[in-house]
């Protein structure tokens, strides 16, 4: 079947079977590596991406269930060399370790932001990140992360 998305600001097209779930069109058929698949089973995060503005596991959805969405990945954050906000406050907090969970992490934490605004809490950062794993940080510098990227983020453009 034919799936049309607008994927980080673009058309994209893929001819693909019906059963196929929005992180296999990803990774598979157009080549968004950034979105990890770390489970598959939707219990860790790390294929997170915003579906319409909300962040969504995208293990856990057909592709052929959203046509027409918009479709934000971690590829589709920063401009040029310039990090996103959240992407820049997990770099400065040292939210990050070996990596995987990253991607994940950062559009969960958009997610967050865009449930709760800026002056979220660090009790509802700790609460919503519950269903995202992370084998390395131990988590305080993710929540710590969160909370300077929804800072910056209302300090710029991006809230």
């Amino acid at each position: 079947m034919k799936i049309n998305l607008t994927i980080n600001g673009a058309a994209r097209a893929a001819e693909v079977p019906a059963s196929t779930l929005l992180v296999e069109l990803l990774r598979d058929h157009l080549g968004m590596t950034g979105t990890h698949i770390g489970c598959d089973t939707s219990q860790c995060g790390a294929c997170n991406v915003l579906i319409d503005g909300i962040s969504v596991k995208s293990c856990t959805i057909l592709a052929a269930a959203i046509p027409g969405a918009k479709i934000t990945t971690i590829e589709g954050l920063a401009k040029g060399d310039d990090l996103h906000p959240m992407q820049a406050a997990f770099k400065e907090a040292h939210g990050l370790q070996c990596g995987f969970c990253t991607p994940g992490m950062v559009m969960a934490g958009l997610g967050i932001v865009a449930r709760h605004g800026p002056g979220v809490s660090r009790e509802t950062i700790v609460h919503e990140l519950e269903g995202n794993l992370c084998r390395c940080t131990g988590y305080i510098n993710i929540v710590k992360a969160i909370e300077a990227g929804a800072r910056a983020m209302s300090e710029t453009a991006h809230a």
